[in-house]
């Protein structure tokens, strides 16, 4: 079964951080460029940062230089580390994976981030 699970969202205080995480099953992450969504609640989702098969990587002005995007293709797995969390980083998070040559993208369920004192 083709998949991709994200984890390690949650309640965090303004200025903490969390690591999400995206585990891909049924599929090899090194064939595909990968990326980090969010939508807040009545809002569109927007992109939040992605990398592409060899590691290059791009950030939404909202979040560079907090955020950090990484991928563990020996372990099938996508990250994003947030830093100096901010109210208006509340937002479920949304993991995507597209295949270089288009013809599969798998999104996953996502994972609730609330930041709230």
């Amino acid at each position: 079964q083709v998949q991709v699970v994200e984890s390690g969202g949650g309640l965090v205080q303004p200025g903490g951080s969390l690591r999400l995480s995206c585990a891909a099953s049924g599929i090899n992450l090194s064939f595909y460029d990968m990326g980090w969504y969010r939508q807040a609640p009545e809002k569109q989702r927007e992109l939040v940062a992605t990398i592409t098969r060899d590691s290059s990587t791009n950030y939404a002005d909202s979040v560079r230089g907090r955020f950090t995007i990484s991928r563990d293709n020996a372990e099938n797995t996508l990250y994003l580390q947030m830093d100096s969390l901010k109210p208006e980083d509340t937002a479920t998070y949304y993991c995507n994976a597209k295949h270089w040559n288009g013809y599969r993208e798998v999104w996953g369920q996502g994972t609730l981030v609330t930041v709230s004192s």
